[in-house]
């Protein structure tokens, strides 16, 4: 579906309790998952070692680190929105963040998205409430579900 692009933030209030287009999908490389284990420090081999993931694995390939595809998110969601008016948005948590399924090396992701709450936030702001289902190609079961909260400021 094509991004969903909206004036101002009374227009995107408007679009509490609904469901957002579905996303394009995300192809998870190995590049980029071994960028994400050097940024978090994590190089736990089932990440960063091809070989010995093939090799030794259930997967039989490398997995993206779980928290890659939260870190996804905030990126996945403006793929999906555009609030023109907005001048910053910034993450403020997560809730109920799972992991149901892993990603494997060549993975595609998208995103499922819902608008569950917007409240109003100082300066004029507003804090967001996401439903949020990063799904895998071809996969019964997605690789994240999560409640998302931001805060876009106009």
């Amino acid at each position: 579906m094509a991004k969903l692009i909206l004036e101002d933030l009374e227009e995107f209030k408007t679009y509490e309790g609904k469901t957002l287009p579905s996303g394009e999908w995300i192809t998870i490389t190995q590049e980029m998952i071994n960028d994400f284990a050097k940024a978090t420090l994590d190089f736990q081999w089932i990440h960063v070692d091809v070989e010995k993931a093939t090799q030794y694995s259930p997967f039989k390939k490398p997995v993206a680190h779980g928290f890659m595809s939260v870190s996804l998110l905030s990126k996945m969601l403006g793929d999906l929105l555009q609030i023109k008016s907005v001048t910053m948005g910034v993450n403020y948590g997560l809730n109920k963040v799972r992991f149901p399924n892993a990603v494997l090396v060549d993975s595609k992701l998208r995103l499922n998205g819902k608008v569950v709450a917007i409240e109003e936030y100082p300066e004029n702001g507003v804090k967001v409430t996401w439903s949020c289902s990063v799904i895998i190609e071809g996969a019964d079961k997605p690789a994240c579900v999560a409640e998302f909260i931001s805060i876009m400021f106009e």
